[in-house]
């Protein structure tokens, strides 16, 4: 039917909590598009031949498609679109960074704004999940076993995408529950976790089997899963979840956390609730070190736990902040104090060993480095002191260490991210494959999908190939022997 468009240069407002409200509890900021609100929206989509917005989705979204139906009210044709290339719809359409994505390349952003596709997308996801309780079908069994380590955003999608395939897919999480930094990073304002265990479910009624508690390179290597429980292919999702500090004075002191470690006490461990018993910091003034989606995420969760003042401390300006612009507004909207063009450089205790202050220092922002920002150099003699009582690292993370320590032959660089060759996320080791953060570093939900989604395409290529060749006895050795095996093969 034909759909009549909306030429509004402006998208739809998101309704929202106000901010001197929602900065006291932890519900959801962003409260979702209306049946008018998303429909109206739709129509802002001019359905460019060329799709640019789907070449911007990394898991490849047919975009206009699914916002097409949303134009014609049909909201289940519109999730089955999404639900082709997404295993976390309800995810994405939270989290995504659409403005340097999907939204970035939408041709009505050339002149106005771009249409809301990421506002679209939460609103199929939560249609869907509020009026349609039709459980998924588990696919017939293919015969062929692969075990995934990490069930964070992108083992969960390896997961999905092989278990629709008819791959038996174990997943092995470290910690009591499923999700990866969807569960212990992202705080409930931003991603409510009954919706990441919504989207679990719908994997395990697809047959995958997930296992908590199960520490790889400690309970089990990945070695004896290959060689002891079958498994025919390894997907490595471990994440980047080992935190980095900047080795100055004080970094010992009582009241001193990384990001991570204040994030999963907050999120995973709960301490966000008034009757919850993990130990936290009742602080007064916070400094979060960092300009990162982390960064915001710690600072808008202290805010809520009581903290008069929360600042943000980081060494560049307000225009090279690294978080997503809606995050930098919703904290800035919130109260957070932003400390930008300076930079920590020691850590004061008081007489029980606690953070009473941090010394500070301004910066300016000199020729660009390596990455091509403008790297920021220290103005002597501009120090100046900041008390706070409590101080968070978010200055970045990088993979365990474990994984690699007890795989050999798995290659790494110097950051301890596993090399993998390519999209396709094989490893130094034969039938291994790896991706999203424990690859890339500490990166995007999407991203992460996205290697994920590459990566089972390639599992999937791999088994039915070596099938096809002699089965696991005829496995070669090596990567570069299975490619000449395959192409004698097709030769």
């Amino acid at each position: 039917m034909a759909v009549t468009r909306n030429m509004n240069p402006k998208k739809c407002p998101m309704p929202s909590q106000e901010p001197d409200v929602r900065n006291k509890n932890f519900d959801e900021v962003a409260l979702g598009y209306t049946y008018d609100m998303a429909v109206n929206e739709a129509k802002r989509c001019i359905h460019c031949k060329n799709k640019p917005c789907q070449t911007g989705c990394p898991v490849g979204i047919d975009i206009p498609e699914f916002i097409g139906h949303v134009a014609e009210g049909d909201f289940e044709a519109a999730y089955q679109v999404i639900a082709r290339s997404s295993s976390l719809p309800a995810v994405c359409g939270r989290v995504c960074p659409q403005e340097s994505q999907c939204e970035g390349k939408c041709t009505r952003g050339i002149k106005n704004e771009p249409v809301g596709i990421g506002r679209l997308e939460r609103f199929v996801a939560d249609w869907y999940r509020n009026n349609v309780h039709t459980k998924p079908t588990a696919p017939a069994p293919n015969g062929h076993k692969v075990a995934v380590i990490g069930a964070g955003p992108s083992g969960l999608t390896v997961a999905g995408d092989l278990a629709k395939l008819g791959y038996k897919v174990t997943v092995y999480e470290a910690l009591h529950v499923a999700g990866g930094v969807l569960m212990y990073g992202i705080p409930e304002f931003r991603l409510p976790k009954d919706i990441v265990q919504h989207e679990v479910e719908g994997l395990k009624e697809l047959g995958v089997d997930i296992e908590t508690n199960m520490v790889i390179g400690k309970v089990l290597t990945i070695d004896e899963l290959m060689n002891d429980y079958g498994f025919e292919a390894v997907y490595v999702a471990s994440g980047a979840g080992l935190p980095r500090f900047m080795g100055i004075p004080g970094e010992s002191l009582n009241g001193v956390y990384s990001a991570n470690e204040y994030l999963t006490r907050v999120n995973l461990m709960k301490a966000y609730k008034e009757d919850s018993r993990t130990p936290i910091m009742k602080s007064k003034s916070v400094a979060v070190v960092g300009g990162g989606n982390v960064a915001m995420d710690a600072a808008r969760c202290a805010k809520r736990l009581g903290a008069e003042n929360v600042y943000i401390v980081y060494r560049r300006g307000m225009a090279e902040l690294p978080a997503r612009k809606e995050e930098v507004e919703h904290a800035e909207e919130e109260g957070i104090i932003f400390k930008t063009l300076c930079n920590p450089v020691e850590i004061h205790a008081n007489d029980e060993g606690f953070v009473k202050s941090i010394t500070c220092i301004e910066m300016e922002l000199g020729e660009p480095d390596a990455s091509g920002r403008r790297r920021p150099i220290v103005k002597e003699g501009s120090e100046f002191v900041l008390d706070v009582d409590t101080m968070i690292m978010s200055i970045g993370t990088s993979p365990n260490p474990l994984i690699r320590h007890t795989t050999p032959g798995l290659e790494t660089n110097r950051h301890g991210c596993i090399v993998t060759n390519g999209e396709d996320g094989l490893t130094s080791r034969e039938g291994v494959y790896a991706g999203g953060d424990a690859v890339t570093g500490a990166a995007t939900v999407i991203l992460a999908m996205g290697a994920g989604k590459h990566a089972a395409k390639a599992i999937d290529e791999y088994i039915m190939e070596m099938a096809n060749v002699g089965g696991a006895q005829a496995k070669p050795q090596t990567a570069a022997a299975l490619k000449e095996t395959v192409e004698a093969v097709r030769r």
